[in-house]
């Protein structure tokens, strides 16, 4: 008695779990779209990797390309103060008499000046124009790199995903489990009450119904944690709740094939590569530039004025003057101690390795496609056998539990068939959703996965 007491209150414990964890669980759906929106606004790296843009563009922009004259101003002032007294030595006026010294005081003399400086460079062995066309080239690498950061995390995020929709599934086939374990016991006791069984019939099924019990809060603890995994992807709270669409749909091979025929026109790495070799062109053409000489236009103008005290010999005055100028120069640094030489050679060995780079890149990706083709095509044939796999043991676990109510087979067979059945749709649940991401791996490599729907 004392047993049967304990065991209805572990049950009752369990019911009361199950029934609090199935009213948390009426969230809204977060579908796979909505996972990505939110991971493209809230993601750390990838808010990394658009400011990494931004930046790759303004530096694209007229403001930064070298072909805008400058333009300096300056203004001064300045005052000076001084004490004078002049002795004419004896000096006689047109009257005949002495002249007498004249003492200034305190006399001020104050100069203002303001000017413009134009500069434009006419020529500088085209360096401008083949460092604005680099730094268009970066731009449109730092747009390969955001993009490869939003493939690789939505490739993280749909796995995340993935293995939610698995352990969803997996909790209601648990749960399923343990009702027939539940119905088990019941008829268990029954027969025992009746004289039919023994007690051991009655504590084998409620041993199985804890064993099942345990199973479902070991595949909710999961659940649970896999969604904070997933709440940390999207930048939220860890604990929001919500539920994920289980639903997946395999793409047609026949149309991964066409994908897998354009890898080279859209593959991020072999993009980025292509861009890197570009920009080291860019970087041996700049370079060479320097051997070739500046050619600049100048422009000035300049206004200034002069306030003077009285002398002895002159009134105050002020003088006022403005000056236009204007020219051109011719720069040609005709050696430099081979300093761009040097360069000019170390910039020809970086296309070379870039080059080289780019050569093992396409080797490197032909390698991950013919991989990623080959584990999608095998997970495909592990999915189609445990469908059939479970549809077998279906037809096993229905045969054995009719044949167990006729008291044909035992307690012990039937529960075989059972934990059977059991293994056999959680592992085809797990093929299912291996498939799916082998198969998003498979469009990351051919350069679609932010092209068709998830």
């Amino acid at each position: 008695m004392k047993h049967k007491v304990l065991y209805g209150l572990s049950v009752l414990f369990y019911l009361a779990f199950a029934k609090a964890y199935a009213q948390q669980s009426l969230e809204s759906l977060l579908t796979r779209e909505q996972a990505v929106e939110l991971m493209l606004e809230n993601n750390y790296g990838i808010q990394i990797a658009n400011n990494t843009v931004e930046i790759a563009e303004n530096n694209t922009g007229l403001l930064n390309s070298g072909y805008l004259p400058s333009l300096q101003g300056n203004a001064g002032v300045s005052r000076d103060e001084n004490d004078s007294n002049t002795d004419f030595k004896g000096a006689l006026d047109n009257n005949g008499n002495p002249r007498p010294d004249i003492e200034i005081n305190n006399a001020q003399t104050t100069q203002y000046n303001a000017g413009l400086s134009l500069n434009y460079t006419l020529f500088d062995g085209l360096g401008r124009l083949y460092n604005f066309k680099r730094l268009k080239e970066q731009y449109q690498l730092s747009q390969l790199e955001a993009r490869s950061t939003i493939e690789n995390t939505t490739v993280q995020l749909m796995s995340v995903y993935l293995e939610i929709a698995r352990l969803s599934e997996n909790v209601k086939v648990f749960e399923q489990n343990l009702e027939i374990s539940k119905k088990r016991e019941e008829r268990a006791q029954y027969q025992f009450d009746y004289g039919q069984v023994n007690k051991l019939e009655v504590l084998n099924a409620r041993v199985d119904i804890n064993t099942d019990s345990i199973n479902i809060m070991n595949a909710q603890q999961q659940l649970r944690n896999t969604k904070r995994d997933l709440n940390l992807l999207l930048n939220r709270e860890l604990d929001a709740e919500f539920v994920v669409d289980t639903t997946v749909t395999l793409q047609n091979m026949l149309v991964i094939d066409s994908f897998l025929e354009k890898v080279k026109e859209n593959n991020v790495r072999l993009l980025q590569a292509e861009r890197s070799l570009q920009i080291s062109d860019y970087d041996i053409k700049t370079t060479r530039a320097l051997l070739l000489p500046t050619i600049g236009l100048t422009g000035t103008y300049g206004w200034n004025q002069s306030i003077n005290p009285p002398t002895a010999f002159f009134p105050a005055t002020t003088r006022t003057a403005a000056n236009v100028a204007v020219g051109a120069n011719l720069t040609w640094n005709i050696f430099d101690g081979g300093n761009t030489i040097n360069s000019l050679r170390n910039a020809k060995i970086a296309y070379e390795n870039e080059a080289l780079f780019k050569s093992q890149i396409e080797q490197e990706v032909a390698r991950d496609v013919a991989n990623a083709k080959g584990n999608y095509e095998n997970a495909l044939a592990i999915y189609r056998m445990q469908e059939q796999n479970v549809i077998t043991n279906e037809d096993n676990f229905n045969r054995s539990q009719e044949r167990f109510k006729l008291g044909q087979v035992s307690s012990i067979e039937f529960r075989q068939a059972q934990v059977n059945l059991l293994n056999a749709i959680t592992v085809k649940n797990l093929a299912k959703y291996d498939a799916k991401l082998a198969e998003y791996q498979l469009l990351q490599f051919a350069g679609q996965l932010l092209n068709v729907p998830l």
